[in-house]
């Protein structure tokens, strides 16, 4: 059987162990804990936005980077630590994952700016790289063939738990507690997780694994950095003719084209990339990348419309984004069925479609909507995301040739990730740079110490209105509240276009018919 997060193989031969379930509960506790960090900071947003002693005064360029922080060091070192899992032993792995994890949540929790925040985020980054290979590789190891489909079931949908009740734990927490709560959290799952793996897991590695690629590591994560980092300051400076932010993006580009050329060229390349020459695995994983793309970037602004525009507390607005995690985990095990009657082109192609919608309906929406119509809109969004997402990952395994499938599924994983990565930069800095455009007129009104902050944000502007009193302050949070909703209206229409593009790619290039996996 394929590892489908490292790409080594594990034998079929291997033996039941008979403290397998326990182990699979070790496992899950560990992935649900790494999981949960890409979700649960979402609510946190605002708060990180506050001037201190409340927050950190995150500028929106700071938000962005401390969720891309992590999704960005996760994807770009999940093939290599899997790997390291399979060299050294998945169960010193897993160890050593969950304490980087904890030491590094626990230094979050302190962070005195945005700057160490961002810091640390990329350092649990590191952590649930470790951890998340390790976990699938253990269950390969201890599951007989017979039951290893189940036990990988239920690894899959504890992750996707995880990402449901993340913005609803964070919630609660804020609600009795400061941001750094939020990572503190992790440290007594980290002891009694890693208590439980020394206990209970055994110890397993690979007798013939690859070698590390660290070069092609070094360029794709510095490229995907470079790359990130232009975008955002593009958003920052509101000047995306600027030659650093030009010069940031095309370094990026360079050295993401340097580690395509030296993937190819490689004896044991990071990342085969050999699976793009099919136009259907390309096309497929062009799916996978686009939601994430889609799904991340629009929970990162969508918070602030229901904080900051909306008034919600962080555990209202935590309990409103869970229709969209919860009809993706309705609609999921209904994709398999879905793509045998219509196909994987009209799966992948509507779901697509649906979302663009959904996006569509919510450029519509402004400070008066009825909360009905947001609920709808999460729960369309996730309905189209659940159905095409499973479609598109077993269209694109189906091309790969079987000792090809452990290296596609592992570059799916990671491209779900940057695909992430890439939503909040893209669409967190195109919102940030049309809410200062029409910001501006107001600000430009107010005495030069105040004039940063209320532009920075929405948040930033009610801080500012706060201290305004009653007709000065009205007036600037009207305005700020009226230019977050214009630049919303803006993004989700930007937004709605990638969607449909990614639709059109899935029509040409996906067979009528595919694998139904």
């Amino acid at each position: 059987m394929l590892q489908k997060e490292t790409g080594h193989t594990v034998p079929e031969e291997a033996t039941a162990d008979p403290r397998r379930w326990r182990i699979l509960a070790c496992l899950v506790v560990s992935l649900v804990l790494v999981v949960l960090d890409t979700s649960i900071i979402s609510v946190a947003l605002r708060a990180l936005a506050l001037p201190a002693p409340d927050g950190l005064g995150a500028s929106s360029g700071d938000l962005q980077w401390s969720v891309d922080s992590y999704t960005l060091v996760f994807a770009t070192l999940l093939i290599s630590a899997g790997l390291a899992a399979d060299r050294f032993g998945r169960k010193r792995a897993l160890l050593a994952g969950l304490l980087v994890f904890g030491v590094f949540s626990a230094a979050a929790a302190y962070a005195h700016d945005a700057s160490q925040l961002i810091v640390f985020r990329g350092g649990m980054g590191v952590g649930a790289a470790l951890v998340v290979p390790a976990t699938l590789a253990v269950i390969s190891h201890v599951f007989p063939p017979a039951e290893r489909p189940r036990a990988i079931g239920l690894w899959a949908a504890s992750a996707g738990l995880a990402v449901a009740i993340g913005p609803v734990t964070g919630g609660l927490l804020l609600e009795h507690y400061w941001w750094g709560s939020l990572f503190l959290v992790n440290i007594p799952v980290v002891l009694v997780g890693s208590a439980a793996v020394a206990l209970v897991v055994p110890e397993s590695a690979d007798p013939a694994p690859r070698r590390f690629d660290p070069v092609g590591v070094l360029l794709c994560v510095a490229g995907l950095g470079l790359l990130v980092l232009g975008i955002v300051e593009g958003g920052e400076l509101d000047d995306w003719a600027s030659p650093r932010v030009w010069g940031y993006a095309l370094g990026g580009l360079l050295l993401l084209a340097a580690f395509v050329l030296w993937e190819r060229r490689s004896t044991h390349p990071a990342m085969d990339l050999r699976c793009f020459r099919d136009a259907r695995f390309s096309a497929a994983a062009a799916v996978v990348g686009v939601v994430f793309f889609g799904l991340l970037g629009s929970s990162f602004y969508m918070i602030f419309y229901l904080q900051s525009v909306r008034g919600y507390s962080s555990l209202q607005a935590g309990c409103c984004l869970l229709p969209l995690a919860v009809a993706q985990l309705a609609a999921s095990p209904n994709s398999t069925a879905a793509t045998r009657r219509f196909g994987v082109r009209a799966v992948c192609a509507g779901g697509l479609v649906l979302t663009a919608l959904t996006f569509l309906g919510v450029s519509a929406m402004d400070e008066r909507s009825p909360l009905w119509q947001c609920e709808a809109l999460f729960f369309l969004m996730g309905t189209a995301m659940g159905l095409a997402m499973p479609a598109a990952t077993a269209s694109a395994m189906s091309t790969l040739p079987q000792r090809a499938a452990g290296a596609g599924a592992a570059l799916l994983n990671s491209l779900r990730q940057v695909g992430g990565a890439l939503g909040v930069a893209v669409l967190g800095s195109l919102l940030s740079s049309h809410y200062r455009d029409r910001v501006h007129s107001a600000v430009r009104l107010l005495p030069p110490p105040l004039r940063p902050t209320a532009e920075e944000s929405v948040e930033g502007a009610l801080t500012v209105a706060g201290r305004l009193g009653a007709a000065g302050g009205e007036a600037l949070a009207g305005r700020a509240v009226d230019a977050f909703i214009a630049a919303m209206r803006v993004t989700s229409l930007v937004a709605g276009g990638v969607m449909a593009a990614g639709a059109v790619v899935v029509w040409v290039f996906l067979p009528r018919r595919g694998s139904a996996g």
